[in-house]
């Protein structure tokens, strides 16, 4: 699907990606392509399981990283905040991930039990790309030093 498909929010940083599917009696199979279903290159792949029910995950904002999260199996929620305002996803179909663009602070909580979470992004591992502090995201977004 072109990128001019996409489903996109009030927020403009923030939107649904539904991802084709291929579907017959063995099963079904989805695809993702890097510049197609996803407006960046992978450069890599990670992915959540084994997560307590009670658990909090995220807790942080990247500099220039972008990332598209996926529930492969199971059900978790992504809270979302720009800065200004805040939002919540709740992901639990396969084919569809949820874009976050640089400069978004996100929480993910209430995973079921059993689920998968996979995370495409951007660019490789750099915890100077981190942003671990909610107040200085906030400050930042906003202009304030």
């Amino acid at each position: 699907m072109p990128m001019s498909e996409l489903e996109t929010n009030d927020q403009g940083h923030v939107r649904l990606i539904d991802l084709p599917v291929v579907s017959d009696p063995r099963g079904d199979l989805t695809f993702v392509e890097g510049g197609r279903h996803v407006p960046f290159a992978i450069q890599r792949v990670y992915y959540l399981y084994n997560v307590p029910v009670d658990a909090e995950r995220g807790g942080h904002a990247h500099l220039e990283l972008e990332q598209v999260v996926f529930a492969l199996s199971g059900s978790f929620r992504l809270k979302i905040d720009d800065g200004h305002q805040q939002s919540e996803y709740w992901l639990r179909d396969p084919r569809k991930g949820l874009y976050i663009n640089r400069m978004i602070w996100r929480e993910m909580d209430s995973f079921s039990q059993g689920a998968v979470c996979m995370v495409l992004a951007s660019k490789p591992y750099d915890e100077a790309d981190y942003i671990r502090d909610h107040g200085k995201f906030t400050n930042l977004v906003r202009g304030i030093s």
